[in-house]
């Protein structure tokens, strides 16, 4: 069976959350200062994604999804739990823009960045893309089957650009 006869599924990821899907699936989500994480199982042909919005919190009662500390960790290891082997994940890290001329903005895109990268590190895992930092926002579509990643460029990000989706997609 070739790809383009395999049925994907569409999931458009909000701030704040993480999507590992089994099945082929297509990915999408809008970037500003916040960072997606891609992972993909390049034995096993699937992959999935974090989109967080601040780089670190070490309070419990905020330890979310909306946290790169948080986010990433937990994206490796939801693989690491499905049987993943290190070797064989390979990461792709997107967004952390600086949109506002504001040094606390530039900040926070700035750590969101690093901290993707440090543990992505830490777990020995190797980033093989990298679409970050500058003064633009992302849309981002990413194919869990092939890992294959599409980034647009775009100065005036909306929320409706993308979700609900808006208009044929066919």
């Amino acid at each position: 069976m070739k790809e383009r006869d395999i049925q994907l599924y569409e999931y458009y990821l909000n701030p704040g959350y993480i999507f590992l899907n089994r099945e082929p699936s297509i990915i999408s989500t809008a970037l500003g200062s916040c960072v997606a994480v891609s992972l993909w199982d390049r034995k096993r042909n699937y992959g999935g994604m974090a989109h967080y919005l601040y780089p670190f919190t070490d309070s419990k009662e905020e330890a979310t999804a909306r946290y790169g500390n948080v986010a990433v960790n937990y994206l490796v290891r939801m693989f690491l739990e499905e049987g993943a082997d290190k070797k064989n994940i390979e990461a792709q890290i997107f967004g952390g823009a600086s949109l506002q001329q504001s040094t606390e903005c530039e900040r926070i895109a700035k750590e969101n960045i690093r901290i993707a990268r440090s543990i992505l590190k830490r777990f020995r895992i190797r980033i093989i893309s990298e679409d970050v930092g500058g003064d633009i926002g992302r849309k981002l579509v990413y194919n869990t089957l092939s890992n294959e990643a599409i980034v647009y460029r775009a100065k005036n990000l909306r929320r409706n650009d993308w979700h609900p989706y808006i208009g044929d997609r066919e």
